[in-house]
């Protein structure tokens, strides 16, 4: 088994790399790569897209590596490769993102990435700092993670899902604020679980291990 960490030189690759790293080494799920290759994503059993930024930025940076957006989508759209994205490559599976622009995303999972907009004008965007989870729907990710338990955010907009089916866990920031989504072999996460300690890692661990 093969995790790859795709590298568009967006996201904090250093930190990722040492958690997927560190999880995988527990659960025997293989080695860990981070890379920028076609070919190498291509034969990856699992995929994971982190990203940081702006969603426009992000999606031109990716598209701009000839052949890696291709590559993913063949072999998790195509194939069925489990996929996980992380905050930014979360939010570019939407249908599209509004944030300064209306830009296209991958619409994987229908949606729209809009800006969080809290009733408390005291709740300050961006949503930085740790949250609760609510977890509103089971998945083999959340396996010994549970509602309350805290996950680091950082951002300004969030992933709002056409079919809440596929709303997997929010929090709530005055509003609630979509924190993971999910269907099929696909999975996303706004917070960084490479961030979120204990109950990041556990998530990393169940994602290295889940079998779709």
């Amino acid at each position: 088994m093969s995790t790859v960490i795709v590298d568009y030189e967006s996201g904090n690759l250093h930190s990722a790399e040492k958690a997927f790293q560190r999880m995988a080494a527990e659960a025997g799920a293989g080695p860990v790569t981070v890379t920028d290759s076609p070919e190498v994503i291509a034969r990856a059993d699992r995929i994971v897209l982190p990203g940081d930024g702006a969603f426009p930025a992000c999606r031109q940076a990716l598209f701009d590596h000839r052949g890696v957006f291709e590559a993913i989508e063949e072999r998790v759209i195509g194939q069925g490769a489990p996929f996980l994205g992380i905050c930014i490559g979360m939010q570019m599976m939407a249908t599209r993102g509004m944030e300064y622009e209306e830009t296209p995303g991958f619409d994987w999972i229908g949606g729209t990435v809009a800006r969080i907009a809290p009733a408390d004008p005291a709740l300050k965007v961006p949503h930085m700092g740790w949250n609760d989870l609510v977890i509103d729907r089971a998945h083999p990710v959340f396996d010994g993670i549970a509602t309350g338990d805290h996950a680091y955010f950082v951002h300004s907009y969030h992933y709002v899902v056409d079919d809440t089916a596929h709303l997997l866990a929010h929090a709530d920031y005055g509003v609630p604020i979509t924190a993971v989504v999910g269907r099929d072999n696909i999975v996303g996460t706004q917070f960084h679980p490479e961030k979120s300690q204990a109950t990041g890692l556990r998530l990393i661990g169940n994602f290295l291990t889940w079998r779709p």
